[in-house]
């Protein structure tokens, strides 16, 4: 399989007012393969929620490269495609949520990306398929459960279909039961032929990956 996401010496840093430049990231070399079921660990702060952000052009590397599909992100024209290819599902879905009904919620990304009202629907009623949460279309974001609410967080981002989706620590706030239903999507969705990139500090979930790959 080709490269999907490929990066070459990436270093980032935070830049802080008044105070000195805080390392993130440090020659990171690393390609991950179109289809791949990756797990990403390591300690808190050693990088992992920055290196996902560089990986879908939220973040530039401040040295070295980063492409996706063939395109830099350092190139402004580029990141609307790359951002489209490189779904995020944050540790918090809530921050996510940007609509008072489920329904619209889903809408949005598409309706960004202005899709036709038509494929909108289409889009909106296949995520919501595909999260278990169609019989939700119109209740208020609001009164979803923990779980719930991560799953309307999943399929915003499905509706705008992705190949890659990253997975950012998504289970850390749940219980087992929705640790567990996260981890079945992410293997519904691998086996669908979606590259999945999944962001955990529990070992028993990075076992389920093909590879694992740790930050220190």
């Amino acid at each position: 399989m080709p490269a999907l996401i490929k990066l070459q010496d990436v270093h980032f840093s935070y830049r802080i007012p008044d105070t000195d430049p805080v390392a993130a990231l440090a020659g990171i070399d690393l390609e991950i393969r179109e289809g791949e079921f990756v797990a990403l660990i390591g300690a808190n702060g050693s990088g992992k929620s920055t290196l996902a952000k560089i990986f879908n052009a939220l973040l530039v590397p401040g040295s070295g490269y980063a492409l996706v599909d063939g395109l830099d992100t350092r190139e402004k024209s580029s990141r609307p495609r790359i951002r489209a290819a490189i779904g995020m599902v944050f540790q918090r879905p809530q921050d996510q949520i940007v609509a008072t009904t489920v329904g619209e919620d889903v809408a949005f990304g598409p309706g960004n990306m202005k899709q036709p009202p038509e494929q909108i629907c289409a889009l909106v009623n296949s995520a919501l398929k595909e999260t278990g949460l169609f019989s939700y279309r119109d209740r208020a974001s609001y009164l979803l459960s923990a779980g719930e609410t991560q799953r309307l967080a999943l399929a915003g981002v499905l509706a705008m279909r992705p190949s890659c989706l990253i997975f950012d620590e998504t289970t850390a706030m749940l219980d087992p039961a929705g640790r567990k239903m996260v981890m079945e999507q992410a293997r519904r969705l691998h086996s669908s032929g979606h590259t999945i990139i999944f962001i955990t500090h529990l070992m028993e979930e990075a076992v389920q990956a093909e590879r694992i790959i740790a930050l220190h």
